[in-house]
């Protein structure tokens, strides 16, 4: 399997999470359009529960299988990856049929306990059952990352969004007449639908190409056991998930209250916070694309260079994912910035393009924590990026209070405190790798070069916009785009920040670069 490397799953994530959240751009825009802000609200509010259950129901399981699969495959045994998945795959079918018959029978309690507005009950009970299919799903998505082979979890994503697209979409509509509440629980079924399309295309995928995977242990030796190392790997990744989702859930209780303190009606309150995570958010997360799918590629890799002992060529593919993360995050940021009202705009959330000016001003970090995370992991240390939620989290919590409640500042309070979450939780990570196999990066090229690219791209957004009277158009907004981030790569090429050489070795990684040259 000569594709199967760094680049070339990245880019194949890549690829499928780009074409997925262009989708859900057009998702997010026929919502805000037809359906309307708080039905959106309604059905993002069922989320901090649900994912908390998800986290609880996988328990990291699919990372782990992720890292141990890697780690045995490079050394040739292949049997002991296959027994690393069965017995993920029963934990996983087993844990995730008993939390979602355990929900479903205490659905009105949960309901009553947990949701301020009673009305997100049938949206609940819809997404009740995906718990169950994305854990099966999930144990086959660990099993072909760890053979850092990313195409059957790309084509089964994509498959998922578009029939979550489709049915969704028509459901909200048809359900609209019925009350704001049905609308979010046809969003509730379009997410349903999809993740059983995703479960039934990635089975589809591994049994066809079951017969081709290598059998039995090249090299001899006794074979470990598997559970106490799956639990020991997954514990850490479930805390750190849990702390998410519990930060999460909190921000779905705190946000609107501290609006309603600052002025807001409930109802105001209500489809803000619906702007605020299905808009500036949805934006915010975009170029997380990239980065998402190097996390994910990053864990076997890495993993697999810690079991030869290789820390050299560790601590090269982390640096070089660290660099590709800023350049490229980099003009997304500016991006977002400069076309805040625009973009917010074209959601129909206008109150929310302030908003995301603030956010854009630590997007970067966002993204460089997700890369680091994904490093820490492949590393070994699952522990550190919980650790480090915790500490961000003792910070985060009282200035997300004190900062939203402040009539002046409302979301624009809470944009900076996220702001704040993602620059430290960025920099205890880096810090962390850097004590654990030293960084000894090049900051020229790191640094210095993406930012004199993005004062260049800056300076031609500035000028083009200035030139154009009025407000711009989104063709004209493109446009300019278009030409800012010529600009951007332009500089960033003449002065070496991208090489012929890592471009050629990009293409030689998908097989359309020839191999003699």
């Amino acid at each position: 399997m000569p594709r199967n490397n760094l680049i070339f799953g990245a880019v194949i994530l890549f690829g499928a999470n780009l074409v997925n959240r262009l989708l859900g751009f057009v998702y997010q825009y026929l919502i805000m359009h037809y359906i309307g802000s708080e039905a959106y609200g309604l059905f993002y509010m069922v989320f901090p529960v649900y994912m908390t259950a998800l986290v609880l129901t996988t328990a990291g399981i699919p990372l782990a299988v992720s890292k141990m699969v890697a780690e045995r495959v490079s050394i040739g045994r292949y049997a002991e990856a296959r027994r690393v998945f069965r017995t993920a795959f029963l934990t996983l079918f087993i844990s995730g049929l008993l939390v979602t018959i355990t929900l479903y029978l205490n659905r009105s309690l949960i309901v009553h306990s947990f949701f301020a507005d009673e009305r997100v009950g049938i949206v609940f009970q819809i997404c009740i059952p995906s718990i169950f299919i994305v854990s099966v799903a999930s144990a086959f998505r660990g099993y072909f990352q760890g053979l850092q082979n990313m195409v059957p979890s790309a084509v089964s994503q994509v498959c998922e969004q578009i029939f979550r697209i489709g049915i969704g979409f028509s459901l909200s509509v048809y359900l609209l007449k019925k009350g704001i509440e049905w609308a979010a629980a046809g969003l509730a079924a379009g997410m349903l639908c999809g993740e059983i399309v995703g479960l039934l295309v990635i089975l589809i995928q591994y049994l066809m190409q079951r017969k081709h995977l290598p059998y039995g242990n090249q090299n001899g030796g006794q074979s470990k056991p598997v559970m106490p190392e799956l639990i020991s790997l997954s514990l850490p990744v479930t805390g750190s998930r849990l702390m998410a989702t519990g930060l999460s859930s909190l921000d779905t209780v705190i946000i609107p209250k501290q609006l309603q303190l600052a002025g807001y009606s409930a109802r105001n309150a209500t489809s803000l916070f619906g702007e605020f995570s299905g808009t500036a958010l949805t934006l915010l997360s975009f170029p997380s694309v990239f980065t998402f799918a190097l996390a994910t590629s990053l864990v076997p890799a890495i993993s697999e260079a810690m079991v030869r002992n290789d820390v050299r060529a560790a601590r090269n593919k982390s640096i070089d994912a660290i660099r590709y993360t800023i350049m490229l995050g980099l003009p997304c940021v500016i991006a977002l910035y400069f076309f805040a009202e625009p973009l917010t705009h074209l959601f129909k959330s206008d109150h929310v393009s302030a908003v995301l000016k603030v956010l854009a001003l630590g997007g970067l970090f966002a993204y460089i924590q997700q890369t680091t995370t994904g490093i820490l992991q492949g590393l070994g240390k699952t522990f550190l990026p919980l650790a480090h939620s915790v500490i961000t989290a003792v910070f985060r919590i009282p200035l997300l209070f004190y900062l939203t409640g402040i009539p002046k500042f409302g979301l624009v309070g809470t944009a900076l405190t996220y702001v704040f979450g993602f620059a430290m939780m960025a920099f205890l990570n880096l810090y962390a790798i850097n004590k654990h196999i030293g960084l000894q990066a090049d900051l020229k090229s790191m640094i210095l070069q993406p930012v004199l690219a993005g004062l260049g791209m800056t300076a031609v957004l500035k000028s083009i916009l200035w030139l154009i009277p009025g407000q711009t158009t989104l063709l004209t907004s493109l446009t300019v785009l278009l030409a800012a981030i010529v600009i951007y790569f332009g500089i960033l090429i003449s002065q070496g920040g991208i090489s012929i050489k890592e471009i050629k070795k990009t293409w030689r990684a998908l097989r359309f670069w020839p191999k003699n040259k």
